[in-house]
């Protein structure tokens, strides 16, 4: 471990400075990104407690040890910024909360999946074991640093895992502190955990979690902590560990990260029927199109789009993604962090089809060559928007298919704000859900309704063999008439040449 040196106003955490401490809360949930992952946004925020006793002081040299409790399998880490309090608040006002707080840093706020099932929501046992909360090594002073502008990242094992600002907290830090002032006096040396971002996950004996918080010209430098592996087994008079497949997905951040299949009857919608889905790859959208017709689909085609890759037919099911117009005040609060948009492409799997609603505007490129890649790294069939593309080489250039309305350089903030994932959409002139069926070939894209897709595909088929037979009568010279459509007579042929080609 590099040793980092202070920076010029920081002061280095040390024993002293941490006995004061009588006080540990943590928030539950603070960052939007955190809250897309765990599917739920609380209106108010919810705390814990952590005991004194489970700080460790960080170091600037060399990675302080936590030790994985013999038997468990999740301990998880979360990096976050931790405040310390300077001098008593007790009923402070948003306005004056901060004046409270004396000097910022980083925190791990580690915990064991295994034992929640016997804290009932106080997390003591899971997230209070001796250790399970290093901060350090830097202290920030508050003062020197704007609170909606820090910057909190972490590192598994050298690979940057976790990186959001402040920005768009749903609790800013004034408000935590004085939230928990209205019934409790917050004493010098107390620290309050504000939250962590999405990616927190999941380490092993061996590996090495790092947290660095940064603001303006300051940086609490790296706080680093290795794990090592218990030898002392959990007393038989107390909860014993014991994990499932629910705590490895909340654990991890997610079933696939977990190495775990996606779920059934736990609520996942199921993929795409494979006998279907090669059905519908052996079919024309022209044909499609027709057969839709004749049930009376006539809006079911995204239009006005072009293709990266036109040689490629797509069958995947849709998952979709609204913008909305850009107005600022909405884009400070829902453009950054772990936004829509990126939650759309880090809930994509395999064979998916992300469909996006940016209402034809040309204006402002809705994705680009990072989330493009990381759509078919997760196994994505395809990306349609019908806005803009930008790095449109790059883009291009990817295996996955991308079909867009036009090529513009600007970033998003420009015409649009990420507003919501998974709902009904309009793209292309049509109407997209969730779940739909999305075909597409060098002739088009189309929408296909679940409830119909097998039927319907099989009369596809059944057309096509017809054409086929009608194009090989024209090739040898017949006219249409009456084979195009086929009359009685022209139907009994076509019924010979089947069983002659059975």
């Amino acid at each position: 471990m590099e040793n980092v040196p202070m920076e010029a106003g920081t002061r280095e955490l040390n024993p002293e400075l941490l006995a004061r401490t009588r006080k540990v809360i943590a928030v539950h949930i603070n960052y939007p990104s955190r809250a897309a992952q765990r599917g739920r946004t609380p209106e108010q925020p919810s705390y814990f407690l952590k005991p004194a006793s489970s700080l460790a002081l960080g170091s600037t040299s060399n990675p302080g040890t936590v030790e994985r409790p013999a038997g468990c399998e999740l301990l998880g880490y979360e990096g976050e910024i931790a405040l310390i309090i300077g001098r008593n608040a007790r009923r402070v006002s948003p306005e004056d909360a901060w004046g409270h707080v004396e000097w910022v840093t980083a925190s791990n706020d580690l915990g064991v999946y295994d034992l929640r099932y016997a804290d009932k929501g106080s997390n003591l046992r899971s997230k209070g074991g001796d250790g399970f909360t290093p901060v350090g090594p830097a202290l920030i002073p508050a003062a020197a640093v704007d609170p909606d502008a820090l910057r909190i990242r972490t590192w598994h094992n050298g690979e940057l895992v976790q990186d959001d600002t402040t920005g768009d907290l749903l609790f800013p830090f004034a408000r935590l502190v004085a939230d928990l002032s209205q019934l409790l006096t917050l004493e010098p040396g107390d620290i309050i955990l504000t939250g962590t971002p999405a990616g927190a996950s999941v380490a092993v004996p061996g590996d090495v979690v790092e947290v660095e918080v940064t603001g303006r010209d300051f940086s609490s430098g790296r706080l680093a902590t290795a794990v090592v592996e218990g030898a002392t087994p959990f007393a038989a008079y107390g909860a014993q560990p014991k994990s499932d497949d629910t705590q490895r997905e909340e654990a991890y951040g997610s079933r696939e990260a977990a190495g775990l299949s996606p779920a059934g009857a736990e609520g996942a919608k199921p993929g795409l029927d494979p006998e279907l889905k090669k059905k519908l790859e052996s079919v024309a959208t022209a044909t499609l199109s027709s057969q839709l017709r004749k049930r009376g689909l006539n809006n079911v085609s995204i239009d006005g789009l072009q293709a990266t890759r036109p040689d490629r037919r797509v069958v995947g099911l849709a998952r979709t993604l609204r913008y909305v117009p850009n107005r600022e005040d909405l884009f400070k609060t829902h453009g950054g962090g772990f936004n829509a948009q990126k939650r759309a492409v880090e809930s994509v799997n395999e064979g998916d089809i992300l469909v996006m609603e940016a209402r034809g505007e040309k204006g402002t490129g809705t994705v680009g060559d990072i989330l493009a890649l990381r759509a078919q790294v997760r196994g994505a069939a395809a990306i349609i928007t019908d806005g803009g593309v930008r790095d449109y080489s790059a883009v291009a250039g990817l295996e996955i298919p991308t079909y867009f309305a036009s090529r513009h350089p600007a970033v998003l903030g420009r015409r649009h704000v990420p507003w919501d994932t998974d709902i009904t959409i309009a793209c292309g002139g049509t109407t997209v859900q969730p779940g739909d069926i999305i075909v597409a070939d060098a002739d088009g894209i189309l929408v296909i309704p679940p409830a119909i897709a097998a039927e319907l595909v099989d009369e596809c088929i059944a057309q096509e063999r017809e054409e086929a037979f009608i194009f090989q009568m024209v090739e040898q010279g017949h006219s249409v008439d009456g084979l195009f459509p086929m009359n009685a007579e022209w139907r009994a042929k076509y019924e010979e040449w089947v069983q002659d080609n059975d």
